[in-house]
């Protein structure tokens, strides 16, 4: 269920969602009510005969058909946190994996008692619905609809315009009519607790017999975390590989280029006999220290890559300095009331940067833009172009 807000008062547009719950859930329940039934007769009825097996199973996914409409129809009117239990997947092929698979379905089985409960208190909380709320709004309305009533006497012959009880008491008199007026103001929050108790208890229900075990939550949870865990160890090794690569291919070929030309330089200094040829060894030298420098920048640009120093300033600040040496024109957007974590901002910081970059290399456009907004503990991040577009997932797509 959800969560009341302070004060304990319930919203005006969620005692109208309880009140159609537990109306759409009268004519639900009675047809659960009737399918278990059959299932359990019809079940026991044929289970030894060549049919029984493979009926019971197509009636144990009914169940739980039945049962999902429930589950859905709580979450959609009442917000209630109540997750889908596993899918119905056979494990094998055919129509006897299929078999196997519906006989041996937990969530079917625990189907069929919700729906045998869920029949007398569906039937409750629509009749218990339906009669307090009409008695409750009817009475704390009647000063207004009274003077419309049909003119009665009684058995003196006097005329009442009101509700009567028997033939000589009516509901005429102005004590009266602020009596039922208040008894109509007291019934509203008996009507309202009344039917937020019983659907409370068909949530309940639901949350018990239609909601996956604690067992098939700690199976999906570990089934999770070893997704999580093989991304992340894909992701790490990954970039160890772009960062092996770059120092391969950049800094380490500098810093070889920079030995080779100082050890040249080392040899022609230390030749006896001869004269030193300075503009060769300033040559050298000179190209030596250039190596050294590029890199420098090589290394402070692998530095960057594994985490940018102006993200410490924030998001905002990172993507102008991104955008700003960007080769298309770039127009920012960016709300976020709050700042995300180092985590949630490196990732957005490179996904616009390699979006861009394709954007640049590929789409031959005149101007980009970048939207980044977060709501919720969520940061949704938009990269687009006025380019040609056409990618396309095959060889040789964009």
């Amino acid at each position: 269920m959800t969560t009341l807000p302070p004060g304990g008062r319930p919203p005006r547009r969620r005692v109208h969602r309880e009140f159609a719950y537990a109306l759409a859930g009268l004519p639900l329940g009675i047809l659960g009510f009737v399918y278990a039934v059959a299932a359990i007769s019809v079940g026991a009825s044929f289970a030894a005969t060549i049919v029984g097996l493979p009926l019971l199973a197509a009636l144990l996914v009914g169940a739980r058909r039945l049962g999902e409409a429930s589950r859905r129809l709580a979450v959609r009117l009442l917000g209630a946190g109540v997750p889908a239990p596993r899918p119905f997947r056979p494990r094998r092929p055919g129509a006897s994996g299929w078999i196997r698979a519906g006989l041996g379905d937990t969530v079917g089985w625990r189907a069929l008692p919700y729906l045998l409960l869920k029949f007398p208190l569906s039937l409750a909380s629509g009749i218990i619905s339906i009669t307090l709320w009409s008695s409750a709004l009817g009475a704390a309305s009647y000063a207004l609809w009274r003077p419309f009533l049909p003119l009665q006497r009684d058995g003196d012959g006097h005329g009442h315009r009101g509700a009567s009880f028997g033939t000589d008491f009516f509901l005429d008199t102005a004590p009266l009519i602020a009596a039922v007026t208040v008894t109509g103001l007291f019934l509203l929050p008996v009507a309202r607790w009344s039917v937020r108790g019983l659907v409370h208890l068909d949530v309940l229900l639901i949350r018990g017999l239609l909601g996956p075990t604690r067992r098939s939550l700690t199976t999906q949870r570990l089934r999770n975390l070893e997704r999580t865990r093989a991304a992340a160890v894909d992701d790490s090794a990954a970039a160890l590989r772009r960062i092996e690569r770059d120092l391969h291919d950049g800094a380490q070929a500098r810093l070889v280029a920079m030995a080779m030309n100082l050890g040249i330089a080392r040899e022609h200094l230390a030749t006896d006999g001869d004269a030193v040829d300075l503009d060769a060894t300033r040559t050298l030298v000179d190209a030596a220290h250039r190596d050294v420098k590029e890199a420098l920048v090589e290394l402070r640009n692998l530095a960057r890559g594994i985490h940018p120093p102006i993200l410490d300033r924030g998001l905002e600040a990172a993507l102008a300095s991104l955008t700003a040496g960007s080769a298309l024109p770039v127009r920012v957007r960016i709300d976020l009331p709050d700042r995300p974590s180092a985590a949630i901002e490196t990732i957005a910081y490179f996904c616009v940067a390699e979006l861009l970059a394709n954007a640049a290399r590929h789409s031959r456009a005149g101007e980009a833009h970048v939207s980044i907004i977060g709501r919720a503990r969520r940061v949704r991040v938009v990269v687009g172009d006025n380019g040609a577009g056409g990618a396309r997932i095959d060889p040789g797509g964009g």
